[in-house]
């Protein structure tokens, strides 16, 4: 049986634990980013997702490259973040971030889905911002929420024909889209830890297994799943 995972932005983080995992669990692995993350057995396909042309320019590569696999896994894990708020977005930051958070997402489904079996999924990395919100991020929360309702639109769109969708959402995570947030700041990084319940940030691996397992099971076809270590709420 031929297996294959086309995800976004496995360059690092999330994404490249998640392609590493399914390597080994023995998938063809084909990556949508900017950045190679040169890793053995992966097909790397060098794309700009946040230009809107991205299509027209890759998407007979990456139709190519699938070939004809009997499951194939779509996880969205490309995302952006700015920092700003509802006084302080311009147009031009909401625009780039829809692109890359959602109209990606769907131009990619729209390119995928005759070419998906039944048993195949599509999975999109939210985040526990796909549900709430916090200050100084507005553009990503939003994006989030709208990430979301796609998500919800796939699985009621696609109905009868075997394919199922699901939103992982992962709580304070140590990635370097973290890091790079609270500008590295360990004080910050050890706050942001003492929110869990096991007082550590999650690591990659943990939603890349996940990811994995929700690839494997349609029982959760339509689940917004929060993958946090159990967050505190204030």
């Amino acid at each position: 049986m031929s297996k294959t995972l086309v995800i976004t932005g496995a360059s690092k983080g999330i994404g490249r634990a998640t392609a590493s995992l399914f390597l080994e669990k023995g998938y063809r692995v084909i990556n949508l980013s900017r950045s190679n993350p040169e890793l053995d057995g992966l097909v790397h396909i060098s794309a700009d997702l946040s230009d809107a042309s991205w299509v027209p320019q890759h998407g007979t590569n990456v139709v190519a490259a699938i070939g004809e696999a009997d499951e194939l896994v779509l996880i969205h894990n490309a995302a952006m973040m700015h920092k700003d708020d509802n006084e302080t977005v311009t147009p031009e930051a909401l625009a780039e971030t829809f692109q890359l958070n959602v109209i990606a997402a769907t131009q990619l489904n729209q390119l995928l889905l005759p070419h998906m079996n039944e048993g195949s999924s599509i999975l999109y990395v939210a985040s526990t911002l796909a549900e709430k919100a916090v200050a100084g991020t507005c553009s990503y929360v939003v994006s989030k929420h709208a990430q979301l309702g796609l998500m919800r639109s796939t699985c009621q769109d696609l109905m009868g024909r075997g394919i199922h969708t699901a939103s992982i959402c992962p709580g304070l995570t140590d990635t370097e889209m973290l890091r790079n947030h609270c500008n590295n700041d360990t004080a910050i990084l050890a706050d942001m830890a003492a929110l869990s319940s096991y007082n550590r940030l999650v690591k990659p691996e943990e939603i890349a297994y996940t990811l994995f397992f929700c690839s494997q099971n349609p029982a959760i076809n339509g689940a917004v799943i929060h993958a946090n270590l159990g967050q505190r709420e204030s």
